[in-house]
């Protein structure tokens, strides 16, 4: 039963995976209308990412299960660097693409699409992150879990850990988000 639960799990990520594969420059402008749509959606969004480190964008994170699930999604790290805008705010610029992979087995059926925004406020976070391929929830680093709505000013709230997730934008059938053991893993774009 397990070993038939296992390539279950083994086929739905690798449809997953497929999937949700973006070329580079339609990723692109999906993380630039991501960033656009968290801004407009979140009090205080913009100047909550200016004041980061960097910021990972994953537009379309995929999530699917029935008993045994999985999720997978592509994004792109921002990072933040010496440049100003004429207004004086920070520029920030691709570094890297990564791809976001979970796995679980337990009570859950459905399938769900949420964009997430991982925000580094420390250099130490952001150096640790980008110094692995493989960085894992829970092991590499904890991260806080912000759920997106209401009325709350970002730029007001002071986060206590040092790397943030935003989830925002939720279709679908499936309740929450959990970071838990998932893998993020560079990719070659």
């Amino acid at each position: 039963m397990k070993k038939m639960l296992t390539a279950i799990l083994l086929v739905l990520i690798g449809t997953l995976q497929l999937a949700n594969a973006e070329a580079k420059e339609v990723l692109d402008l999906q993380v630039k209308n991501t960033i656009q749509a968290f801004n407009a959606k979140v009090p205080g969004a913009e100047a909550f990412l200016n004041n980061t480190q960097g910021y990972l964008v994953i537009p379309n994170v995929y999530k699917a299960g029935f008993i045994v699930g999985g999720s997978y999604g592509e994004g792109a790290l921002l990072v933040k660097t010496a440049e100003k805008k004429p207004d004086g705010k920070p520029v920030f610029k691709i570094a890297d693409y990564y791809s976001i992979l979970s796995a679980s087995i337990g009570f859950q059926a459905g399938a769900q699409k949420q964009s997430l925004i991982i925000a580094f406020l420390t250099p130490h976070a952001l150096q640790s992150f980008q110094s692995s391929n493989k960085w894992k929830v829970g092991v590499d680093g904890s991260i806080a879990i912000f759920n997106v709505g209401g009325t709350i000013d970002l730029s007001t709230v002071d986060f206590k850990k040092s790397i943030v997730a935003f989830a925002f934008g939720n279709q679908g059938l499936m309740a929450g988000i959990s970071l838990d053991g998932s893998v993020f893993t560079k990719l070659k774009k």
